[in-house]
């Protein structure tokens, strides 16, 4: 191992302890006892059967078991205590991208320790797939601190052979992989098309929430004149002249129109939504859909 390889694997690592360490003080502060109250007894599991008693549901009647009796007989159900969750990662270059602080997958790291912690202090276990426009990487579900730091190093650390993204790809083989309903964290920047048929697909089988994590640049372009950009996706390099106003114009129509057809797309598909961004507190973005989904539950 050469000096740099070696720093820049002290520099991961160095990463993970502090992505752990914030990632428990959140969840013991509160993070994850509203993870538990939000997803607990998302199912329920059938225990046995039992002769029928006034005031049981008639629904829960085995008929089977009361034919062979020849009285009635109702089944009876347990909530189910472990669930599974999978990390659904978006792994695409993209995702490299970042203005402030951290990068969009840095970012998605942080997020990914805060949720996983909460989620094994529940009991859970926990997985995770990772593509680009092919399948990267796929770690099975289980539970216990070390594959939720292994699965931070892979975001961290990983290289991915592909670089465009495909939510097709990763979203069918969620579906193919994990046949029984699992608790789904889909984290991408959702720069992608064609993926919506795929997208409802996957909410009707699994809890599906999207994690749409971006960048404040992609949205508001500095005033610096000619800017050259790179597209890591395309390997292209395009020019943006950030001092013409009837160019920005058009800049800003045309991402408030793609955020507009993926607003859309999420709302056909029925799925609950996180924005995040690299410029904001990520934690603040998770409390509030804490409470949105216990609110929801209250409801019914």
């Amino acid at each position: 191992m050469n000096s740099n390889s070696k720093e820049t694997k002290e520099k991961v690592q160095k990463k993970i302890r502090h992505i752990e360490i914030k990632s428990n003080r959140l969840v013991n502060e509160g993070m994850g006892g509203k993870y538990q109250s939000t997803f607990k007894g998302r199912g329920m599991e059938f225990a046995e059967v039992r002769e029928y008693m006034p005031g049981d549901d008639i629904r829960t009647i085995d008929w089977n078991v009361t034919a062979r009796q020849k009285k009635p007989f109702v089944k009876v159900f347990t909530e189910e205590r472990e669930m599974t969750v999978i990390f659904l990662i978006d792994m695409s270059s993209s995702l490299s991208f970042g203005s402030v602080d951290q990068s969009k997958v840095s970012l998605a790291a942080e997020v990914v320790s805060v949720l996983a912690f909460s989620a094994i202090k529940n009991n859970d276990r926990v997985g995770m797939l990772s593509f680009t426009d092919k399948i990267e990487k796929i770690l099975r579900p289980k539970k216990g601190r070390n594959n939720i730091l292994r699965m931070v190093n892979d975001l961290l650390e990983f290289q991915p052979e592909g670089i465009r993204t495909s939510l097709s790809v990763g979203l069918k083989a969620i579906n193919e992989i994990w046949r029984k309903k699992a608790l789904v964290f889909l984290l991408s920047d959702f720069k992608d098309t064609g993926y919506e048929k795929d997208l409802l697909l996957t909410a009707k089988r699994h809890d599906l929430i999207c994690i749409n994590i971006s960048d404040p640049r992609e949205k508001d372009l500095p005033k610096l004149g000619m800017i050259d950009f790179y597209d890591a996706e395309n390997n292209e390099i395009f020019t943006i002249d950030t001092s013409s106003k009837k160019m920005m114009d058009l800049y800003k129509k045309q991402v408030a129109k793609q955020e507009e057809e993926k607003k859309d797309i999420f709302r056909k598909a029925f799925v609950d939504v996180i924005n995040i961004s690299t410029d904001s507190q990520y934690d603040i973005e998770l409390a509030k859909f804490f409470a949105t989904r216990q609110k929801r539950k209250m409801l019914g």
